[in-house]
């Protein structure tokens, strides 16, 4: 069961009134789909890249980072195929205008019954006309046929306007990964399988972006590709599988809301493909994916850079290009799982209802709060709050009642709250608050950092 709580609307309302997400361009209007990470909402999603770091780089035996460069030689998404075979289905309503994805419409009418990928650009117009699919915008339907829409953003490089070059914004992060294969594996000694990961932004000219930060047309990209020899790839793609599901359920995921989705349609170089969908508000739908690319990544770049993709095994000289499974994850998309998992509406015995994020302390945006009972007593609350951050994003708060400010922590899903109260003056100790049981402890001030710390690691 989904998280009857949660509603768009309410996170919406939520991430803008509590500094987690703004509109992009507000003073202006807005600019479609684009959005502003807040103060809050910063510290969240970039604590949502280090457990996926720690995760898959830090804590493997074979795999380290880059960070690749947004721009790229064109000729990279030649190789890719981006260039001949990135777009989308469109189709306009010739009554009020708006654009549309054909799948995502007949994937609405049909509540998920119907696949669209695996229908051609016939079969999708068929399906419309047959089941009367109405615009969604203005509920007429009148629309125009189907025609293909390029993802890619171009731009242009040159100082001329006879010198210019098209090159584009990188449409996903993967690329940087796979022409930086033979420079990892030289300066890092690596021996295949090993892992190559990278976090970074990508940019899609999406027709129809929405649902929050869920589509956007710029967004980040948390990627790993493992290279490993032909023949081992099954055992790697079930083991990244496994992998991929328990940080999720790590990361505080009920299960109930996670499931496997094999793709009905493979790509042309694809052995074995699926996405774990996640229960969003607004329905089931890919969090992230987990693919088998053969040896079509590293061939394509061989063949069109002219460089040797070859590896030779250091102990059998066996010479072999590598398979590659990819695990893929946008850091904007988990970022809204997590706010719909962790929405809570608690009510409360005297009938208050409690609005609380319940996040993993590691991904919350402060581990603490330091509360001084009075404020009088804030030279020791700010002493104390010094002190903590050197170690941890911890908050400062002394405006309004104490039940107010737990109200105020809770709602940014800070799990701890420390007190300093007059028993602080007395015997050296405070009182740490609980988030989500509300229950008290006391605890001494030099015992702090340690419990924090034993607390929030992930």
């Amino acid at each position: 069961m989904a998280n009857k709580a949660v509603t768009m609307e309410k996170l919406v309302a939520l991430c803008k009134a509590r500094g987690i997400i703004f509109p992009g361009s507000e003073i202006y209007g807005g600019m479609g789909n684009t959005w502003d990470y807040g103060p809050v909402g910063v510290e969240i999603k970039n604590n949502l890249k280090r457990a996926w770091w720690k995760r898959f780089v830090q804590e493997s035996d074979n795999s380290y980072g880059v960070d690749a460069a947004i721009l790229m030689n064109a000729r990279v998404w030649d190789a890719s195929g981006h260039t001949t075979s990135f777009s989308d289905p469109k189709m306009d309503c010739k009554e009020c205008k708006s654009r549309h994805r054909a799948d995502t419409l007949i994937e609405a009418h049909s509540k998920g019954k119907v696949n669209p990928d695996t229908m051609s650009n016939a079969e999708m117009e068929a399906y419309i006309q047959e089941h009367q699919v109405h615009c969604p915008i203005c509920g007429k339907f009148n629309w125009t046929n189907i025609r293909t829409f390029n993802l890619m953003f171009e731009t242009s490089r040159g100082v001329t306007d006879e010198s210019q070059n098209k090159i584009y914004l990188r449409p996903e992060t993967a690329q940087g990964e796979f022409v930086n294969f033979l420079n990892v594996q030289r300066t890092t000694r690596a021996k295949v399988p090993f892992g190559i990961a990278q976090v970074g932004k990508a940019f899609r000219n999406e027709i129809t972006p929405g649902n929050f930060i869920f589509r956007t047309i710029e967004f980040e990209q948390m990627e790993h590709q493992w290279f490993c020899k032909e023949g081992t790839d099954g055992e790697y793609y079930d083991s990244f599988k496994q992998k991929a599901w328990q940080f999720l359920l790590d990361l505080g995921f009920d299960e109930k809301h996670l499931r496997f989705k094999d793709h009905d349609k493979l790509a042309h170089y694809a052995k074995a493909a699926c996405d774990i969908q996640y229960e969003f508000p607004m329905g089931w739908s890919e969090l992230n994916g987990i693919h088998n690319r053969t040896d079509y990544d590293l061939t394509r770049h061989q063949e069109f850079s002219g460089k040797s993709m070859t590896y030779i095994d250091p102990i059998t000289s066996e010479r072999y290009i590598p398979y590659v499974i990819e695990y893929s994850i946008g850091a904007d998309r988990l970022m809204l799982a997590t706010l719909s998992e962790a929405y809570d509406e608690e009510t409360l015995e005297n009938g208050e209802v409690r609005n609380v994020m319940r996040f993993h302390p590691a991904i919350a945006a402060y581990k603490a709060a330091v509360l001084p009972l009075q404020k009088n007593l804030a030279p020791q609350a700010k002493e104390l709050w010094e002190k903590l951050k050197k170690y941890f994003s911890v908050i400062y708060d002394e405006a309004g009642s104490i039940g107010k400010r737990y109200r105020r922590q809770d709602e940014i899903g800070t799990p701890y709250c420390i007190t300093v109260d007059f028993d602080t003056l007395e015997n050296g100790t405070v009182t740490v608050r609980e988030r989500d049981s509300m229950e008290q402890i006391r605890l001494d001030l030099n015992g702090v950092i340690a419990f924090l710390t034993e607390k929030c690691i992930f």
